[in-house]
């Protein structure tokens, strides 16, 4: 939110009726502070834990941060975040907050692009379909339009939001916000939780500890098992955190090739004394962290093993869905050419509690965090769905809240991307930055931290105080955040460029963006500037984005990939071409290559593959990639050529027209723009089918065609349509104002 010219008179006028309408007992801070923190109970919670509470209030400002205790029967969210807006215009301005007990839940719709990846039809049960989010809380220019409250009597606390389409379609919070909500089960006592949790805070807060024992794990399956985007984030993580690296210091990196059963290593480190922080990656469900597949073998004998265990997990999974098992059995005959020897023990007792024993060790599960005596005050579960705090259970929670020291864990409530940026502005912690401080600048609508948000590791003191305070304050002095560029250190030369970026203008900004891309040795610097510069879409950015092809960084090369499948342009199909050839090592690259180079313009990409690859009589394997490639390009083709004859035929049943146009939220195939516009335009199409083609325009924010999307919404939103197309109209219009500066 950009600083806001509330009157005194309105923020008291606000306070007063937000105050009265369900007898909110508001506490104000006890001592002055450049920024404040609000901590949010319901009136249950404090009551039966207040010693606690006020004890962790104490414990807050006696680092320095002003805090209020708001507590009440909290009705609905609009009450909260009524009252956190107000705060936060106040001279002394809110920087944070956190929920703690029972905190009514938004759950968000109509907002899926600000996840990472969640893309679920809307269609599907609300609880499901929707993403539990508290951006509701911390982001106060995202508009929102009430829906409902879930009428079952479990989810009675989920209140249901669409993003309205008046409201600026991307994230950036005003304030940092967290949960305080432990994770239940067989009728535990949550209250009983958060007390012991609360007593556990203040006892490390009032002890120093500096960042300097780290470890960070990556878990089977993720981007693609590249061992090159391994490489880079650690290499990243040494420019980030260099002092890790030094004697006396410790960092450790923990990958699923190293054991069979390599969860038992990683509790070894979280429960080790000393151990600051464990960024953990990998896949995840609310109640697993999936951290290794079958063993990896090239043996006969472990190979053997490794398809008798999927075969005897396949029949079981049959006969427990009331299936055929006999029919489903012979299937794998066929298919795999084995014999019936191989499935003859899978409904053996023996058998099932041994695989059973193997499955629940390939993965970290709750009962492997809870109460594990785990050391980590910090810890960042970078996986899907295991920070589902919506959830009465779920495993994120049992970080800090059971008998763990654990203080504050980062985790996703839905399902997400695996490319994000592993680190990004990482090195803040050990400058003694907030947690909350840190989490605000990269989350999406997803992540969220549980546990205090003002915990932070022991920094230079006037550092640490100037840097979250510029934070909490949105400092818009430009000479502030020049100066910290000037410092030796990756991350506050990074956040620099993140602020300047929003003070200066295009024609300030854009050339020190892309001098500190050219000219830094730091990768996160690159990365941000890199990121700085997309919202400007300029020569500028354009420059790099050639560039970024052969950084030295993977990560670069990686999310340039991206940026040229979304862009489309026929000028970057050289340059895709070109880095598949250079970067065959690097999994991940080749994958989103792979996938990307379908969006492309099909005569162009055939073209740069026979000129690239047919013609050069250097490359080993020329026929063969060329081949592929070919295939790739091929699919791609009859996969539009389909799209477009369905989704233009008004014979097809609209169900099945409206799933083909939805496709184009995953596949942003760029030659299929001009369809979807005239799909929209079309007045004798259906509301829906309108509705849903603009909703698919929506995704391609950075498309080389963004003119024709934006002006296509421009000529709905003036026409005569039916409201609702309209009204989709103008949100993708917003979306594409969004993602730039233009």
């Amino acid at each position: 939110m950009k600083p806001t010219t509330f009157t005194s008179l309105s923020i008291a006028l606000s306070l007063f009726a937000v105050e009265q309408l369900h007898a909110q007992a508001v506490q104000e801070p006890t001592v002055k502070s450049p920024t404040t923190f609000a901590i949010i109970v319901d009136q249950h919670t404090y009551d039966q834990a207040k010693p606690e509470i006020d004890a962790y209030r104490a414990a807050v400002e006696k680092d320095g941060l002003g805090t209020y205790i708001i507590s009440s029967q909290w009705a609905k969210p609009d009450e909260i975040r009524t009252l956190l807006k107000s705060l936060y215009a106040k001279k002394q301005p809110l920087e944070g907050t956190v929920l703690i007990g029972d905190i009514p839940i938004p759950m968000l719709r109509d907002a899926q692009f600000l996840t990472s990846a969640f893309k679920m039809s809307q269609n599907i049960r609300w609880d499901k379909s929707s993403v539990p989010s508290d951006r509701y809380y911390d982001d106060f220019d995202l508009q929102f339009d009430f829906i409902k409250q879930d009428t079952a009597k479990s989810r009675s606390n989920y209140f249901y939001y669409s993003l309205s389409a008046a409201s600026p379609q991307y994230i950036q919070m005003d304030i940092y916000s967290a949960r305080i909500k432990p994770p239940l089960e067989n009728g535990e006592d949550p209250i009983a939780k958060i007390k012991a949790y609360l007593k556990k805070v203040v006892q490390q807060k009032a002890q120093a500890n500096p960042l300097n024992d780290m470890i960070a794990s990556t878990g089977h399956g993720y981007n693609s098992n590249s061992v090159n985007a391994t490489i880079g984030d650690a290499l990243a993580l040494r420019s980030q955190m260099p002092a890790l690296f030094l004697p006396g210091n410790s960092v450790k990196f923990i990958n699923f090739r190293s054991d069979n059963f390599i969860k038992f290593n990683i509790l070894n480190e979280l429960k080790r004394e000393g151990l600051d922080f464990a960024y953990m990656t990998g896949h995840g469900t609310a109640t697993l962290q999936l951290l290794n597949g079958y063993p990896l073998a090239s043996n006969p004998q472990p190979s053997m093993e490794n398809v008798a265990r999927y075969l005897r997990s396949k029949l079981r999974s049959t006969k427990e869905d009331g299936r055929d098992v006999e029919s489903v059995k012979k299937s794998f005959m066929e298919s795999l050419g084995v014999n019936e020897k191989w499935m003859l023990d899978a409904f053996d007792p023996k058998s099932i509690v041994a695989d059973s024993l193997f499955n629940d060790d390939m993965d970290m599960q709750i009962h492997d965090i809870k109460d594990a005596r785990i050391k980590a005050p910090l810890v960042y579960l970078n996986s899907c769905l295991t920070g589902s705090f919506q959830l009465p259970n779920y495993l994120a929670g049992y970080y800090p809240f059971s008998d763990n020291d654990n203080i504050a864990a980062v985790a996703n409530s839905v399902g997400v991307l695996q490319d994000l940026w592993p680190g990004e502005l990482m090195g803040l912690l050990q400058h003694g930055v907030r947690v909350g401080n840190w989490v605000k600048h990269m989350a999406y609508l997803e992540t969220h931290i549980l546990g205090d948000p003002t915990y932070h590791f022991t920094g230079k003191a006037d550092q640490r105080l100037k840097i979250n305070t510029a934070i909490g304050l949105h400092d818009q002095n430009a000479g502030y955040w020049r100066k910290l560029l000037k410092e030796d250190d990756a991350d506050l030369q990074a956040l620099a460029l993140v602020y300047l970026s929003r003070i200066l203008t295009e024609k300030e900004v854009s050339p020190l963006l892309k001098q500190y891309y050219f000219q830094s040795a730091f990768e996160t610097v690159r990365t941000q500037a890199f990121i700085q510069l997309r919202q400007l879409e300029n020569p500028d950015y354009f420059a790099v984005l050639h560039a970024a092809k052969s950084d030295s960084y993977e990560l670069i090369r990686r999310l340039a990939v991206y940026d040229l499948a979304e862009f489309g342009g026929n000028d970057f199909v050289k340059d895709m071409i070109q880095l598949y050839l250079s970067d065959p090592h690097s999994e991940r690259v080749g994958y989103r290559l792979r996938t990307s180079l379908s969006f492309m313009e099909p005569a162009l990409v055939k073209q740069e593959i026979d000129r690239q690859i047919r013609q050069d009589s250097s490359l080993s394997n020329a026929k063969l990639l060329a081949e592929k490639l070919d295939q790739i390009v091929l699919s791609g083709e009859k996969s539009t050529q389909s799209l477009t004859k369905k989704i233009l035929d008004k014979e097809e049943k609209e169900k099945e027209r409206l799933n083909d146009i939805r496709t184009m939220r995953l596949y942003r195939y760029h030659r299929m723009v001009p369809v979807l516009i005239e799909t929209a335009l079309d007045k004798s199409n259906s509301a829906d089918i309108r509705v849903v083609a603009l909703e698919a325009l929506s995704w391609f924010p950075l498309s080389y065609q963004r003119r024709a999307i934006y002006d296509a919404c421009e000529e709905v939103i003036k026409s005569d349509a039916p409201e609702t197309v309209k009204y989709q109209g103008l949100k993708t219009k917003n979306i594409m104002d969004g993602y730039s500066r233009k």
